[in-house]
């Protein structure tokens, strides 16, 4: 079921229960269950950033002082441009996908945005090149 509304997320919930070879009642119950254990927490749209206007896009990766992540986190979300902010463990401490409509967008974002809050020790930015939309796992 997973994979199916990972794949298409507006798929009806007849189409689905065909898809899965399940009564429509069962599919209801078992999406049901599913939103209300928080394993589907929404419906979206995937956008294609390049046709959104938003051609250029970085991984940027943030040493801070260990003491500011609670108060810095709420600040990342805050910045334009910045689609997804990870705690993580390792060399660095966060992790953005940053994805803005030029170069001279991202410098901001960098220069005068991230390296501006208090906290920020360092940024490690990686341009993306290239992307593939991403799938379900087969195990779903």
């Amino acid at each position: 079921m997973l994979a199916e509304l990972t794949a298409d997320g507006r798929l009806a919930v007849r189409a689905l229960a065909e898809r899965l070879h399940i009564s429509r009642t069962n599919a209801y119950a078992r999406l049901d269950r599913l939103m209300s254990e928080g394993v589907i927490t929404g419906f979206g749209a995937r956008i294609d950033p390049r046709r959104a206007g938003l051609g250029t896009s970085a991984y940027i990766l943030i040493t801070v002082e260990q003491t500011s992540w609670r108060t810095m986190s709420a600040e990342l979300r805050q910045i334009p441009f910045v689609e997804h902010v990870s705690l993580v463990g390792g060399d660095f401490d966060i992790l953005l996908l940053v994805r803005t409509p030029d170069n001279a967008s991202l410098r901001d974002v960098v220069l005068e945005r991230l390296q501006a809050l208090d906290g920020v020790r360092s940024t490690r930015t990686w341009l993306i090149f290239e992307e593939q939309p991403g799938v379900a796992p087969r195990e779903w």
